[in-house]
């Protein structure tokens, strides 16, 4: 038999594989970094965060949804990776059959890209499903969307940090725009507008509000409960939205209260009940790529570091209870922020992914005269042919 008449074994073909074991929930939560090595603007995830999130046991969302985890082989190696998502509470709620799909990532081959969408469409369908939506994870509080403008910027906590490929490859399976969702960059060298210290001065005649500031964590944590109740309140009409049960909302406030800083904290109380609330973090960007995403045995103090001597407030919550909106209670607890982070000797405030559909902070932040600094866009796609 000549050289060519020889069977040929390809290694081109790519396998997909649910994840089932510990080993391969390490590869999966640690792929991007292979992926994006190298990358100036990927921000690893917090790698102990990752292990409570992807565990049943730890993660209390999975208690109400039908979830799968799969990661795309050739060679031997893992060369991508998808999640799958039934948010069965969220689909009774609003009476939809959808399926989502996160944590999407694999290497820029469309033969990768189409092997994992393809097997969680299957497997959507095979659950009933009518339509896909993503990149999204259990509520809106999870990574969201894919960056679609904005690529040159740092990303921020809870952000996506997707190169432009990602998006070439999901749109090429058939997928177009739900739902966009931005970020904006405020210079606080910037005047605000004369108009927001009028509207604090009619505010503060009503002597009725009080706005609440913190100087140590042992302060916040009453505060925490309360504040994450008026979230499930104000938060139900939001695109993704899912209300916490007790235990979310113990998970929550377990999981970001050791980064929170008692100093971009703002709660507005009125007879003593909590009706508004504004939350930043110092930016931590730096220090979590220099910790490579890992606490110990140095990495938090990298992650420490870099949020003391940041320039960068991101705000990431905030909320009024709806009969209170339109009081001026937003602008006090903004303009109280904007005081906090210059005494910090900050230089920018970034506000964590605002709806399109939010029309009352989209206006706040023309009024602000803020173009967009990274637009985020999840996709959809009708399963039904």
């Amino acid at each position: 038999m000549s050289i060519q008449d020889r069977p040929i074994k390809h290694h081109m073909e790519i396998e997909i594989k649910p994840v089932t074991t510990r080993s391969e929930l390490s590869k999966f939560i640690h792929l991007p970094a292979t992926i994006h090595s190298g990358e100036k603007t990927f921000l690893p995830p917090i790698y102990a965060d990752e292990w409570n999130f992807f565990d049943p046991k730890k993660n209390s969302s999975f208690a109400s949804c039908e979830t799968i985890l799969a990661l795309a082989w050739k060679d031997g190696k893992p060369v991508g990776r998808i999640m799958g998502i039934i948010h069965k509470t969220y689909n009774q709620l609003h009476n939809e059959r959808n399926a989502r799909f996160g944590y999407f990532d694999c290497y820029n081959d469309s033969k990768i890209s189409r092997a994992l969408i393809g097997f969680i469409e299957k497997w959507a369908i095979d659950h009933g499903m009518e339509k896909m939506v993503g990149p999204y994870g259990f509520s809106d509080k999870d990574v969201q969307g894919l960056l679609i403008e904005g690529f040159e910027h740092m990303p921020i906590l809870d952000s996506a940090c997707n190169p432009p490929y990602i998006v070439e490859l999901l749109m090429n399976q058939g997928y177009t725009k739900e739902v966009d969702c931005m970020i904006y960059r405020f210079p606080l060298t910037d005047e605000l507008p004369q108009l927001y210290y009028r509207i604090i001065q009619r505010s503060n005649h009503r002597n009725e509000y009080q706005v609440i500031e913190f100087t140590s964590k042992k302060q916040i944590k009453p505060y925490i409960v309360p504040v994450l109740k008026l979230m499930n309140e104000t938060y139900d009409e939001l695109y993704g939205f899912v209300p916490m049960t007790e235990k979310e909302i113990k998970d929550f406030a377990d999981r970001y209260l050791p980064v929170i800083d008692p100093r971009f904290v703002k709660v507005v109380t009125k007879d003593e009940k909590i009706i508004a609330f504004l939350v930043g973090v110092p930016n931590f960007t730096k220090g979590i790529q220099q910790s490579k995403g890992y606490l110990f045995p140095f990495g938090i103090f990298q992650i420490l570091w870099a949020g003391r001597h940041t320039n960068q407030l991101d705000l990431m919550l905030g909320a009024v209870k709806r009969e209170n909106q339109g009081l001026g209670l937003e602008v006090a607890m903004g303009l109280s922020i904007v005081e906090s982070a210059r005494k910090a000797g900050m230089e920018f405030i970034e506000v964590h992914l605002i709806l399109e559909t939010n029309r009352r902070m989209q206006a706040e932040m023309e009024r602000l005269n803020l173009p967009v600094h990274k637009r985020f866009r999840v996709f959809q796609k009708s399963l039904i042919n």
